[in-house]
């Protein structure tokens, strides 16, 4: 479980997250949803300890993440499909997560296979195009089988294909009981991917209800929810906020 309380993050005057409270429960998908510069990266980096919120505070499963010891094992998340070594191969990149994880070799080898990279598991990555990336990443967060995963934006670069494996993924690791909170600010793909919504705007909370809930709002339909929700905040156009 996923535990966000008065989460602030302030960068001089600006305020990029602004006392924001909720909570990810297991079982489920929980969308986090909300357009470009909204927050939504922040509130991740901070989940993960990559930076210190001004006030307040964001626990997994009761614990800041820093307290944790073997991460993998606890947490697997994708922020950036960039953060690899183009020099390396798939495998090496995973191999040498799992060695410094304490995690055995064989995941390596499984994770490669869930995430359909197998047969291009020897290859740098730095040939590899955003789809690919974002398949890699995916085995990143999967590679130490945590019972909590965050993904940031995960089906940018993804064919059409790879989005309905990407959404089938998500929803099967909710319904094997883990907790599930992935970032989008595709209003279409939350439609589809997520049972739950929490909703920011300019870094402060707007929702946190089920999807069908937010849909209702405005007759059932996710974007009009969300515009009356947002105001003149956002602009967006179908399927879209930006």
């Amino acid at each position: 479980m996923i535990e966000v309380n008065e989460l602030t993050k302030r960068y001089g005057h600006t305020v990029a997250v602004d006392a924001l409270t909720f909570t990810v429960r297991p079982g489920r998908v929980t969308g986090f949803l909300g357009p470009n510069g909204s927050g939504k990266s922040t509130t991740l980096r901070m989940l993960l300890g990559l930076c210190a919120p001004t006030s307040g505070t964001a626990l997994i499963d009761g614990r800041p993440f820093r307290a944790r010891g073997v991460a993998l094992r606890h947490v697997g998340a994708l922020l950036s499909a960039d953060d690899v070594h183009p020099g390396r191969t798939a495998r090496a990149h995973l191999a040498a997560l799992a060695r410094a994880n304490g995690l055995p070799r064989g995941r390596v080898g499984e994770v490669l296979r869930d995430v359909g990279l197998t047969e291009v598991a020897k290859r740098r990555v730095g040939t590899f195009s955003l789809g690919m990336k974002q398949r890699l990443g995916i085995a990143a967060a999967l590679l130490g089988d945590p019972p909590v995963l965050l993904f940031d934006e995960p089906v940018n670069g993804l064919d059409p294909e790879g989005v309905r494996w990407a959404r089938e993924l998500f929803r099967g690791l909710a319904a094997e009981g883990r907790t599930v909170f992935v970032s989008s600010h595709l209003m279409s793909e939350m439609e589809n991917t997520a049972d739950h919504l929490v909703v920011i705007a300019d870094g402060t909370l707007v929702a946190d209800e089920p999807l069908a809930d937010f849909a209702a709002r405005a007759g059932g339909g996710l974007e009009e929810a969300f515009m009356k929700l947002t105001g003149d905040r956002v602009r967006y156009r179908a399927g879209e906020v930006r």
